[in-house]
Formats: structure tokens, sequence, C-alpha cells
């Protein structure tokens, strides 16, 4: 395909090879010594090391800081900036999936804050408290189509002490380039591409559902969803299939623009386990969706009828709807309930619900929820009654 620039929601540069234009890209933004941030597993690859030797030749001394686990945690952003403080670096590069591309886009804004990471929480106006003079220039490079926290305002982190994921909320945490490049996303393995994907796709289906007029985050999102409805199953059975990689980026992105507008328990429900039971994200969400949809079916009802119209799906309704989310998990084998991935003994599910109910995205949830709701999803994920 060609490449493109899109300006919305912030420049994007897009298409096959991309990543070669990462140099230009730290130019344009007077970064002459950036950190690369990313996971664990990809610092060891030969991503990782081609993209550090293509900015080496290009004259930039970029340090590399992969210190950053699944779920990722305060103390990975607190390492990530005394790192970079340490190589007197001046840029971020946030490489990788959700995890390495949130902690970047945290360690360029905490390396200029005196308050804690913990005092940005997304709750009311925390966010007025920060030095937005002192925010780093960030470029996002995203490895995986699933969170799209290229294109988000926000980073989720664990906080150890507390067993509690927290949002931390700025608008500088944008980033001021984005490269979307198919050819760094084509070897994700199949149970990664399903678990990504999905994980858009709940962003995308929220964030229509949510309550609130918002047209433009529900053109995005209904587009988002049609874009994975037409390309995930062929990226997850043909991987080298770079214009389904594209389109699954492209989506990943959209979905994460798209909710904006809100999400829903589908996240609220998710961020616990995964912080206490360090799931992977994409997949709990995978396995939440259906329950949380016929959960809220009697507010959506209609919403999703018009989601059912869109994808041109046989069955225009609801009940279309859900049945393809149910063969399109099969397909992917995710499990159909909670309990096949985690211990119904593991589980605490008067903690979780209380978790659940105070996160943040339970406020978009189509329905007012209380902790017994919480409860009820929580017990038919783990029962695998939808109903």
């Amino acid at each position: 395909m060609k490449k493109l620039n899109w300006n919305y929601p912030t420049s994007m540069w897009v298409g096959e090879n991309r990543i070669k234009d990462l140099s230009i890209a730290c130019k344009n933004l007077n970064i002459k010594k950036p950190l690369l941030v990313t996971d664990k597993g990809l610092g060891q690859s030969t991503i990782v090391k081609d993209v550090l030797s293509h900015l080496k030749s290009n004259n930039l001394s970029a340090e590399l800081f992969h210190d950053v686990i699944g779920n990722p945690t305060g103390k990975n952003v607190s390492d990530g900036v005394k790192h970079y403080k340490e190589k007197n670096c001046d840029g971020v590069i946030a490489f990788g999936g959700g995890s390495g591309l949130d902690v970047g886009k945290a360690i360029a804004f905490m390396i200029g804050q005196t308050l804690s990471l913990w005092d940005f929480e997304d709750v009311g106006d925390n966010w007025t408290k920060a030095d937005s003079n002192k925010v780093a220039p960030i470029i996002a490079v995203p490895t995986t189509a699933g969170t799209g926290s290229e294109t988000g305002r926000a980073s989720v982190i664990l906080n150890e002490e507390l067993g509690v994921k927290k949002i931390i909320f700025h608008p500088k945490f944008l980033p001021s380039i984005v490269i979307l490049d198919p050819i760094l996303t084509k070897d994700l393995p199949k149970k990664m591409t399903a678990a990504t994907g999905m994980d858009a796709l709940a962003h995308n289906l929220e964030a229509f559902c949510a309550p609130g007029y918002h047209p433009m985050a529900d053109g995005i999102a209904l587009e988002g969803m049609k874009l994975i409805f037409k390309w995930l199953p062929e990226a997850y059975k043909n991987g080298s299939n770079l214009e389904a990689r594209m389109n699954m980026l492209t989506a990943a992105s959209m979905g994460s623009t798209a909710f904006q507008k809100g999400l829903g328990a589908i996240h609220s429900l998710s961020h616990p386990v995964n912080a206490l039971n360090n799931l992977h994200h994409g997949l709990s969400n995978a396995i939440f969706m259906p329950y949380v949809l016929t959960f809220n079916r009697d507010v959506i009802e209609s919403k999703v009828a018009k989601i059912s119209e869109y994808l041109e799906l046989k069955d225009k309704s609801f009940d279309g709807f859900l049945k393809w989310i149910l063969d399109l998990r099969e397909k992917f084998e995710i499990p159909h309930t909670l309990s096949s991935v985690i211990n119904e003994k593991d589980l605490q599910i008067d903690r979780l619900s209380k978790m659940a109910l105070e996160d943040p995205s339970t406020n978009g949830n189509p329905k007012k929820l209380s902790i017994e709701d919480m409860k009820i999803m929580y017990q038919h994920s783990m029962s695998g009654n939808l109903f």
C-alpha cells in the first residue's frame, strides 16, 4: 500500500516500512537521544535491534528500556524515568503492545513532574496539577493491533500497593507522531492476534454503546467494527497478509479514538482480574464481552441491531450480533468461561466486584450498575450462563 499521512487524532504515518521513517520522526520533534521503551520480550527481538541500528545509522544515540511487564506497574514507570534521566534522554519512542506504549507515555509524562504518578489518576481535574511544559515528546509505534494506546490520552498502570489498575490521564499523553507499520505485526502469534483484536473490538463496541451524544465517536466506532469484522479473521488465519494487518492496526487506533465517548462493564470487569490474576487484558475482554452484552441488552438492543445492519450480518438483530461474537470466539479458541483460565478458588468475587464498580469505565456503561450487578456478571462468566 502507499505511504499515507493522516492528521487525526494526531500525526499518523501509515503504511508498509514506515518504521524506516522513525529517524525522521525523531528529527521532526527535535529528539536527539530517544529512550525506546518496550516490554521484556520485544527488548531482545530482532525488530528492536533493527530499529536501534536504524537510529544509530542516522546519528541518533538511542537508549533502550525494556523492564516492562504485561500488566505494567508503577515501578516500571519510575524505573523508566530514572533510566531516562541517567542517560540524559530527550524524548520517548513508545514501542510494542499496550504495556510498552502505556509505560512509554507515562515515562515521558513523569520526567518533569514533582507529584507522584497516582496524583494524576483520571478523576476530576487531577490532570491540571501537572506541569504541562515538562512532558517529553512522544513517538508511538504499536506492534499489536489491540489497545490503541497510540491514539490515547491515558495509560493504564497497576498500583502495586493497592492491587488496582489506575488510569493516568493528561492531554499530552497523546503521542505527537504515530507510526502504523503492518510489517511490525505480521509475526504476531495467532493467540495474540485474536486477543488483541478482540480488545480493539471491545473498545469500538463499548464506545458505540456508551450513552451520550457523540456522533463522531459513533461513526468511528462503527467503521472500526466493520474493519474488524472483515479483517480480523484473515489476520488470524494468515498473519502475513499485510492488508489485513494494516486494517487491524487502523481499527485499533480507531477504537481508542472512539472511546473518548466512554467504555463500560467489559473493561470494568477486566481491569480487576488483570490486576489480581495477571490475565491478559484482551483475553479477559473477549471472555466478558457476551456476558456484558446480554446484561445490558434491554438498553442497547436497538444500537446493537444498528451494528448488525452495518456489518451486513444475515441476522440483523441483537441475537445475530451475539451469535457473531460467540462464533468468533470459538473460531479463535477463546474460552467461553473465566473458570477456564482462572481457578474459582483464586477468584475473589466480592473484592473484584467492588473494584469493578469503582473502575472509571463503569460510568460509561449503558445501564447504571451496582455491586450486585458486577457479582452477577462475574458469576455468569464463571458458569457460562449468558442469561
